[in-house]
């Protein structure tokens, strides 16, 4: 009955309420439901649309009230499938879609329900940029919460080192401004685990002056020597130049000569965000590499980098999604990458390299939650399928292959996590961040109200 209710009248969920509720019998739940990954197909009691933190506040103690599990969606793209929830509550952000942009100070407030694209083509305009990751349609908040990795890492840094301040609704109700001075341990938190502490409802960035970029994509045949020697040459280069080389089957496409087709193939994608002298220079080692298939690389505006975004997009393929930090490229894992690609039933998966150091490396790894600030490559293993019938099957092959590959260690990046256990949480954190995280858990969140997620639990008053 109380379902009914709030779904008949916002007021169900306290007289304050301004937002809208979607029930299960509302015209538009089907298409509401939907997120990115087309394989996660659930069904929630309410999706709920705030305009607000007054409203966000309403919504999460309405949850907490009527027992229901909180699930907090702001972009969708959940790899882990983490936006949605059967028989959930789910607070959906994307009506909140300020931006205010303060070019003389060079910093901007974004609501939570902001799309990377959106935002980037908004301060762009002014000559202004944030570091976000490389799709337009991902959420402000999401990226953020998890890191930020994208095309001005090495330059500017993660997303969260562009952060200067959060608005955040915690499981008490209370909207908390977090920032360096307010609120440090929770401002602390939020860069790398914000997802389990909160709403995030606005968030602040300083902005960085960008004009155009030279970006493209360099393609290489994937020898053993190209592979080898991609990551020293890109840790050498300068913090201006970003690279994600993804490794793949070259497919059956007419711009490509017969004999690459088929063939393992590496798309070296790059953005040099420096002074235009200079970009050639940078890029000379990497066409040095090999004979280049094919080069796209041209001087064009920054937010053609990131995908058009459109909101009614219907989501139409599955994907699954692990990630694990290198040290190199060595044999071994070139060995795995190479058998696992090439196997006669493999999926199309691809597997792309996120080269790291520069400004991101220079920040203390203890200063923000996410800590692996030392680590010299993310290697992201995706999955993409349009046969949702064979999500399964295919996510214990995405598993298997993740675990052929050698690692020294478990450390891995929450925002590329996909439906993985909860122990393979505690990689994604050194195991002194992930201590403090649970400390602090206990403190903002004791009954872990914000768990549908790579959920970090609070820590027991025994230890």
């Amino acid at each position: 009955m109380v379902l009914e209710e709030a779904a008949r009248h916002p007021s169900g969920l306290g007289p304050g309420f301004r937002g809208r509720v979607i029930a299960p019998d509302a015209d538009d739940y089907d298409r509401a439901r939907r997120v990115h990954n087309a394989a996660v197909d659930r069904h929630p009691a309410l999706i709920v649309r705030p305009t607000d933190a007054d409203d966000v506040a309403l919504v999460v103690a309405y949850a907490q009230e009527r027992g229901l599990p909180l699930v907090i969606r702001a972009g969708g793209h959940s790899m882990g499938g983490h936006s949605t929830g059967d028989g959930a509550l789910v607070l959906d952000l994307s009506a909140m879609r300020d931006v205010e942009i303060d070019a003389v100070e060079g910093t901007a407030w974004a609501d939570a329900g902001v799309l990377a694209g959106e935002y980037t083509t908004a301060s762009h305009a002014l000559g202004l940029v944030t570091p976000f990751g490389d799709t337009g349609s991902v959420g402000v908040a999401g990226i953020t919460l998890g890191g930020g990795v994208g095309w001005l890492v090495r330059k500017h840094g993660m997303t969260i080192d562009s952060l200067l301040a959060v608005e955040i609704v915690t499981a008490d109700g209370r909207r908390r401004i977090a920032s360096a001075v307010e609120e440090p341990d929770l401002f602390w938190s939020v860069r790398g685990a914000g997802a389990n502490f909160g709403v995030v409802t606005r968030l602040q960035f300083r902005l960085h002056p960008l004009d155009n970029v030279l970006a493209g994509d360099i393609l290489l045949p994937a020898t053993r020597d190209v592979l080898r020697s991609l990551v020293p040459v890109l840790l050498a280069a300068p913090d201006e130049l970003t690279a994600m080389p993804t490794i793949m089957l070259a497919p059956q496409d007419p711009a490509i000569p017969d004999q690459h087709r088929g063939r393992p193939v590496v798309y070296v994608s790059v953005a040099w965000s420096g002074p235009s002298g200079a970009g050639e220079r940078a890029l000379a080692p990497l066409r040095a590499l090999g004979a280049p298939i094919s080069d796209t690389v041209t001087w064009q505006p920054y937010p053609a980098l990131f995908s058009p975004v459109d909101r009614d997009e219907e989501p139409t393929s599955g994907v699954s999604s692990r990630a694990l930090f290198l040290d190199a490229l060595d044999d071994a894992t070139i060995d795995v990458i190479e058998r696992r690609l090439t196997e006669a039933d493999a999926p199309r998966a691809i597997v792309q390299l996120r080269v790291l150091g520069g400004a991101m490396a220079r920040v203390p790894g203890d200063e923000t939650a996410f800590g692996w600030r030392d680590q010299p490559v993310l290697l992201w293993l995706i999955t993409p399928y349009q046969e949702i019938g064979r999500a399964a099957a295919i996510e214990a092959w995405t598993a298997a292959f993740r675990a052929d590959l050698p690692a020294d260690g478990a450390a891995t990046y929450v925002n590329f996590m996909g439906a993985e256990d909860t122990d393979a949480v505690r990689g994604a954190y050194p195991a002194p961040a992930y201590a403090r995280l649970r400390e602090l858990k206990r403190r903002y969140d004791p009954d872990n109200v914000f768990r549908v997620n790579h959920n970090i639990p609070p820590a027991t008053t025994s230890g």
